[in-house]
């Protein structure tokens, strides 16, 4: 009988990560993730989101255009090798919904990054891109405003959460282990 993982697993063990094996996602894969996307919530259920998916044959083309570790580049960066196999760009489509829809994007978001860690793909949540030169590369018309990429691809590297102490700025350690400080419960429940 195959073994799932629990959501509280999916919860405490998901973990961004930058580096990636080059192993292909299929299709199918990353279409199944977008259809975890289209069941989250949506406010007033009008489900103003579309996604776009990009294979590992045209990833190379999205990389140029999307910042990766703000704390520790370029040290963080994917280098040549470990780039993501694959990208889905997440879309706010403003002839259903003007303005409003930001918070669709994180619930979509979320579904899909933890139906892709269930299945052991990793991926990279990323809002620091260029939007317009993306809009331009991979044709994208002027109605869909671009939210974010979300980077994937099989795991080149590990990234673990721990308690914060003095800065909430994550870090490689001398193993290259990634740490992401997260703010303890006292200091966020008032």
């Amino acid at each position: 009988m195959k073994q799932y993982m629990t959501v509280s697993q999916a919860i405490t063990e998901r973990r961004t990560i930058r580096k990636f094996t080059q192993e292909e996602i299929p299709f199918e894969t990353l279409k199944n993730l977008v259809y975890f996307a289209s069941l989250a919530p949506s406010a007033s259920n009008i489900q103003p989101l579309k996604y776009k998916i990009i294979t590992k044959s045209d990833a190379c083309r999205m990389f140029p255009y999307l910042k990766w570790a703000g704390y520790i580049a370029p040290e963080g960066d994917p280098k040549e090798g470990e780039e993501p196999t694959a990208y889905i760009v997440v879309l706010a489509d403003t002839d259903i919904r003007k303005s409003g829809w930001e918070h669709d994007c994180g619930a979509s978001v979320q579904n899909i990054l933890l139906g892709a860690f269930e299945q052991g793909i990793a991926s990279c949540w990323l809002g620091a891109i260029d939007r317009p030169k993306i809009a331009e590369e991979f044709d994208i018309p002027e109605k869909y405003y671009i939210d974010s990429v979300l980077a994937f691809g099989y795991p080149a590297e590990e990234s673990v959460a721990e308690p914060k102490t003095e800065s909430i700025k994550y870090y490689k350690d001398e193993n290259k282990k990634y740490h992401i400080p997260k703010r303890t419960l006292e200091e966020i429940i008032i």
